[in-house]
């Protein structure tokens, strides 16, 4: 009997709370599901472009970098504070060249595993070809 009542307790508790939070739950299903269609959009039209393969390449290396992060500091001859920009521990006065030698590293990344292919593909068994 005290687990029949247990029982129902907690089927009511869990309706009141998915009815409760059903609004967000929802668009965390549809946030899912968007996200879901346009990576199965962006396959179906990776298929059917050669430069598909450098585009994921550049995407992977990204990921590999930090982030541009903008700082306050006190500026060398005023003291006023100023904004600067950290990259890999280098300070910069502008976030252009910040960006700019985060894209080179990121470029760099890419470069080194086109490096790295040839080798990787004599490693593997068979004939070393990226074929089906």
């Amino acid at each position: 009997m005290l687990e029949n009542l247990l029982t129902a307790s907690l089927f009511i508790l869990a309706g009141i709370l998915l009815y409760r939070f059903h609004p967000a739950i929802l668009r965390g299903f549809q946030r899912f599901d968007a996200q879901n269609r346009a990576r199965i959009q962006a396959e179906i039209r990776d298929r059917s472009d050669a430069l598909a393969h450098f585009r994921h390449t550049l995407s992977l290396a990204e990921e590999q970098v930090e982030e541009v992060g903008a700082v306050s500091v006190a500026d060398e001859r005023t003291g006023l504070p100023v904004t600067r920009y950290l990259f890999e521990g280098e300070t910069f006065a502008d976030q252009r060249d910040a960006t700019r030698a985060r894209e080179d590293k990121v470029r760099a990344v890419a470069r080194g595993f086109y490096v790295d292919l040839p080798a990787a593909l004599a490693a593997r068994k068979g004939d070393g070809k990226l074929g089906r």
